[in-house]
Formats: structure tokens, C-alpha cells, sequence
């Protein structure tokens, strides 16, 4: 059949995170199924208006905005009327689609968004945000299945009175390289550099622990439009000297990366899931993040494939406690690596491609 998805990005988009990924992920399996996929998305500058990925065609229209326009065009066009299904990527904000279709429609939501609109836009605009994610979207999609990608998620949605939630957990592509332990005590975080992720914390942890571990190192790997802050901020705690900057990586260098580090860190406000918990998982290292946070804790087996920590203290005191447990920390790297070899693309197109069956089906 003729798929249609609107997202606010692609995988190839700068900013891409764990959303893109999934998406790209899940369509490029119906393409090898032989559906016939057009993701409809925004085009950052220097990209290309059309271009095709592992089968998938991309449209790039608009801008961070203005890309919801292009989206409900689309799908008002002569080739968008032709899709007899239409996945709508909810980031935050819809595209409306449920204003323009009413079969074949199908809904992905990672995660609510209540602390990010709070963080990246203090007062009025933040709190029209949250309004519109939290009362708009449900009135509008209450009675469209959505697809989420952890049970904590699927509680919130269903929390805002959205009737029909399935999950279908992340996968994961990586696969276990020859990569070296670091020598000597090795922290790493992977992630978007953006306000939400909060890596600041990792190097408030950096700076406690550095008079016990003078040879802690702190490897940031990924990129985005926070990075100059977050560079500022290294300094102003003084652990500048500490934290190597590898940017965005190709997949093999990040799991050679990830495969050195003891232990990785994710002191998000909120995921849907937390992709990079399952990556560092396959390379043998676990993960800490904030029980606060949603999905991780589905992500994370507390104390066995990571720890779930409530703030940044106690994310401080595990990595002191876990650096001094060297039998504790190599019993975790094992069933992190044996937790994330679960996940695994081709069965979240399996899940995925089900729901959309019975969305299709008349």
C-alpha cells in the first residue's frame, strides 16, 4: 500500500534524535515489504527539496513551522489523497492530519513534552505549548490509535484521555564491536546537545568526583544547537580539561566509543524510550539516568542493566559507588549487553506494520 509520514524531521535532519531513527527504521521494513513509503518532513538548509533512503522517498518542505503547513498539503494534493494510510509523527505539535483524514490514520507519539516546553520556552509560549499538547492534540486524536514506544508514555497519553495506545518498544541496530575498556575510569554520554538532555549534569558529576579520580574522563558524543552553552558551562565547573567533544559520529565509531566507557549517563527530563540506553547496552555498558525521566525505566533494569537515580547528587554518589565495585560494574556491563541483544528492528516493524493493518483494514 501507499504510505504516507509526516515528521518534523528526517534521520538525515542535524537535529535528529531517537524519533527520526524509529521512523526511518520502521519505514525502511515497510519498503522492504513492499509498501511503497513517502516521508514528508522539513528541509534544513543545505539539504534536497526529494531524495530517496534504503527505498524510502523523502520530501523536504518548509521550516521548523511551517513544515506542519506543507504536511496538510500534501496530504490534500493528488499523490497525498492516494495514500491509504498516513502516519503522523506527534512531536510535540500535530500536523492536524485528523483535520483532513479520517481512515487510514495513525498516530506516533514518543513522549510528552511538559518539562521541555518549560525549559526551552520560559513563560507564555512554553505554557501555549504544553496547552496544545495537552488539551488540543487530545480532543483533536482521542479517538485516533496511536503507536508509543514504552508503557510509562502509553500512561500519559491515555492520562490526557487518548482511547487506543499500543507500545512498540524501540530496536536496535548496533551490534557488539571489538572495542577496548577504557584503561582508565571512562564516562560517556550520547545524545542531542540541547537543553533538555541536561548533559550539564554530567559534568557537575565530573567536578565532584575528580579529587578521587584524577584520571576521569567524560567522552561527549553528538552534536546540536546547545553545544556553545554546554562548552561554556565545562569551563565555568572547570572539568573543560576532562571532556573530549567527538560531535556526530558514523554508527561504528559511536559503539566503539560507547564500548570503551565504563558507564554512560542520561540525565534527560524526559524520553520516550532512550535509544542510546539500548546502544551503550549492546556494547556492555550501562546506562544511569532519572527515574523521572518515563521511558528509561523500562529502558534500564534498575540495578541490574544500569540504575535509576531521583537527581543529580545521587546520580554523582552512583557513579562513586559503581567506580568502586569493579565486580558490580562488570556483573551490570554482562546483563546490559544480554537486555539490549532483546530489541531489535525487524520485530518493531512486526509490531509496528500490525497496528497499521488494523488501522488500514476497513
Amino acid at each position: 500500500m501507499q504510505v504516507t509520514v509526516l515528521s518534523w524531521r528526517d534521520a538525515e535532519h542535524p537535529d535528529a534524535g531517537g524519533s527520526e531513527v524509529f521512523v526511518h527504521e520502521i519505514s525502511r521494513r515497510l519498503v522492504a515489504a513492499g509498501h511503497r513509503v513517502t516521508l514528508v518532513t522539513s528541509r534544513p538548509a543545505g539539504s534536497t527539496a526529494r531524495s530517496t533512503r534504503d527505498g524510502v522517498l523523502i520530501r523536504r518542505r518548509g521550516g521548523r513551522l511551517t513544515v506542519y503547513l506543507h504536511g496538510l498539503a500534501y496530504l490534500l494534493s493528488r499523490e497525498g489523497r492516494r495514500s491509504e494510510a498516513v502516519v503522523e509523527v506527534i512531536n510535540g505539535l500535530p500536523f492536524g492530519a485528523r483535520l483532513v483524514r479520517r481512515r487510514g490514520l495513525l498516530a506516533v507519539v514518543h513522549h510528552l513534552h511538559q518539562s521541555q516546553w518549560s525549559l526551552i520556552y520560559p513563560g507564555l509560549k512554553g505554557r501555549v505549548g504544553w496547552w496544545v499538547e495537552s488539551a488540543v492534540t487530545p480532543a483533536l486524536y482521542r479517538h485516533v490509535p496511536m503507536v508509543t514506544v514504552s508503557e510509562p508514555s502509553r500512561h500519559d497519553l491515555l492520562a490526557l484521555g487518548i482511547e487506543d495506545v499500543t507500545v512498540v518498544h524501540n530496536g536496535t541496530g548496533s551490534f557488539p564491536v571489538a572495542s577496548e575498556t577504557s584503561p582508565t575510569p571512562l564516562l560517556c554520554v550520547l545524545a542531542r546537545l540541547v537543553p533538555h538532555k541536561q548533559i550539564e549534569h554530567a559534568f557537575e558529576t565530573l567536578a565532584d568526583l575528580r579529587a578521587d579520580h584524577p584520571d576521569l574522563r567524560l567522552d561527549v558524543i553528538g552534536d546540536g544547537w546547545w553545544a556553545d552553552q554546554l562548552t561554556a558551562y565545562a569551563a565555568q565547573v572547570g572539568v573543560a580539561d576532562l571532556v573530549t567533544w567527538h560531535g556526530h559520529v558514523p554508527d561504528a565509531e559511536r559503539d566503539a566509543l560507547l564500548g570503551r566507557a565504563w558507564i554512560a549517563l542520561l540525565p534527560s527530563t524526559r524520553e520516550g524510550w532512550g535509544l542510546s540506553i539500548v546502544e551503550a547496552g549492546v556494547q556492555g555498558t550501562p546506562t544511569i539516568a532519572y527515574r523521572s525521566a518515563g521511558g528509561v525505566t523500562e529502558a534500564i533494569v534498575d540495578g541490574r542493566t544500569g540504575l535509576l537515580v531521583a537527581d543529580r547528587p545521587a546520580m554523582t554518589a552512583a557513579v562513586r559507588d559503581l567506580l568502586a565495585d569493579p565486580e558490580r560494574l562488570a556483573a551490570m556491563s554482562r546483563d546490559a549487553r544480554r537486555h539490549a541483544a532483546a530489541y531489535s528492528w525487524d520485530d518493531s516493524a512486526a509490531a509496528f506494520s500490525d497496528v497499521l493493518g488494523r488501522v488500514v483494514r476497513p
